[in-house]
C-alpha cells in the first residue's frame, strides 16, 4: 500500500473520499463533515448505523465552530474542555441545528475533539477544518493499529495517510460536556 502526505490526504478530503489516518491510538477514518455522500460512504464502509453519531476531530476549537453551539456548553464544561486539549479527550457538546443527523446521529449532540496528534494537526490544517474521526474497524470489531491490520480489515483500504500513531492505548475518553458524566474511560 503506498501511503499518502497529509496534504494529499486533505485534497481528497476535498474531493468527497474517505481516508485513512493514525490517530492517539488507533487507524481512524474520516471524510470531510460537510459532505453527505461521504459521511454515508463512511458509514457504509464501518456497517455503523447513522443513528450512533460520528466524532469530529481538529486541530483548533475555531475548526468545530461551525458545529457546535458553544453558547450553550456550562462554563465549568468549557474550562474542562480547553484545559483537556489539546489531546486525547473527546468531548459530547451541543451541535447547531445545522449539523447532518448523519453526525449528530439520533442526538442534539455531537463528539468533538482538539486532538495533539501531530499527523491529525497537519491534516485538519491542510483541510482547513475538521474532520470526521472514527475507529477504522466495521462496528463493533476491533479497530486497525497497524497498516497491515487495515489492509486485512477493508479488502479496498482507503487511501491512507502515513506516520505513526500515538501513545494512547486505547481510543479517547468521552465526556458529556451538559452532564460532566463520563461515557467511556
Amino acid at each position: 500500500m503506498e501511503l499518502i502526505s497529509a496534504k494529499t490526504g486533505a485534497e481528497l478530503l476535498v474531493q468527497g473520499e474517505v481516508i485513512a489516518y493514525p490517530t492517539e491510538a488507533v487507524y481512524g477514518l474520516g471524510c470531510d463533515p460537510s459532505n453527505e455522500q461521504a459521511l454515508q460512504t463512511l458509514l457504509c464502509l464501518k456497517n455503523r448505523p447513522w443513528e450512533k453519531g460520528l466524532i469530529l476531530v481538529a486541530s483548533t476549537l475555531e475548526q468545530l465552530s461551525s458545529f457546535i453551539d458553544i453558547e450553550r456548553i456550562p462554563k465549568d464544561s468549557l474550562r474542562m474542555m480547553h484545559e483537556s486539549w489539546p489531546g486525547h479527550q473527546t468531548w459530547i457538546v451541543p451541535a447547531k441545528k445545522s449539523v447532518s443527523k448523519l453526525l449528530s446521529g439520533d442526538s442534539s449532540n455531537l463528539a468533538v475533539r482538539v486532538t495533539a496528534h501531530p499527523i491529525c494537526i497537519e491534516l485538519c490544517n491542510a483541510f482547513a477544518g475538521a474532520i470526521v474521526s472514527t475507529s477504522a474497524n466495521p462496528a463493533g470489531d476491533e479497530p486497525a493499529r497497524s497498516i497491515s491490520e487495515l489492509q486485512r480489515i477493508f479488502e479496498q483500504a482507503p487511501a491512507t495517510v502515513g506516520g505513526d500513531l500515538g501513545n494512547a492505548n486505547a481510543p479517547s475518553r468521552i465526556c458529556d460536556a451538559l452532564t460532566g458524566k463520563v461515557l467511556r474511560e
